[in-house]
């Protein structure tokens, strides 16, 4: 919307296609760029088998679903890899 006078007024489809290409090279009339995170959950194939054996181990730890198991352990062995590499950087800088 724009602003004049304290008065708002609604820009129509085509004047704002023209503002944003007339301002498209010009750095100064655009905010600072934003991090976007994928909100979707991404889809993994794993095989019959080792989708059972985690299944039965999601019960058996009474979780509420095999994807929240899932993405638990993920995230415990992705944190486990990533101290392990920074521990062997940090020792390769000294």
């Amino acid at each position: 919307m724009n602003q004049t006078d304290g008065v708002q007024s609604e820009l129509s489809e085509q004047e704002i296609d023209q503002l944003v290409a007339a301002q498209a090279h010009d750095d100064s009339a655009w905010e600072e760029a934003v991090q976007v995170r994928k909100s979707m959950p991404a889809s993994l194939l794993i095989p019959a088998d080792l989708a059972a054996r985690a299944a039965f181990l999601a019960r058996l730890h009474r979780t509420d679903s095999l994807e929240a198991w899932l993405a638990h352990i993920i995230r415990e062995r992705v944190e486990i890899e990533e101290a392990a590499f920074l521990e062997i950087k940090q020792a390769l800088r000294a």
